[in-house]
């Protein structure tokens, strides 16, 4: 799904315009990444769960070359789904077996 199919949706459900959908959409992105940029946890209740997660500076090899280098600290967006999601998901691998 692409975030025209989202936009699409969302002007569906609302009764809206595409060109409000696409605002919306994207002040919601905009806003979950102003929080990571501050290190706070984005929690919407019955999907999930984005929070910042940092990785400590590690030494690792260069595939190309396979000379050792240094990668540096970093911090990372992980997102940890909802009770819902995970139970949707699971009942969706039932049904296709």
């Amino acid at each position: 799904m692409k975030s025209t199919d989202l936009i699409d949706r969302i002007a569906e459900a609302t009764g809206g315009t595409k060109a409000d959908a696409k605002i919306a959409l994207e002040t919601v992105i905009a806003s979950i990444i102003q929080a990571a940029e501050a290190g706070d946890e984005v929690s919407l209740p019955g999907f999930g769960k984005f929070t910042v997660r940092h990785t400590a500076a590690r030494m690792g090899r260069n595939p190309a070359t396979g000379a050792e280098m240094q990668i540096p600290a970093s911090r990372k967006l992980a997102f940890a789904p909802a009770k819902a999601v995970k139970d949707a998901l699971a009942g969706a691998d039932t049904k296709k077996a």
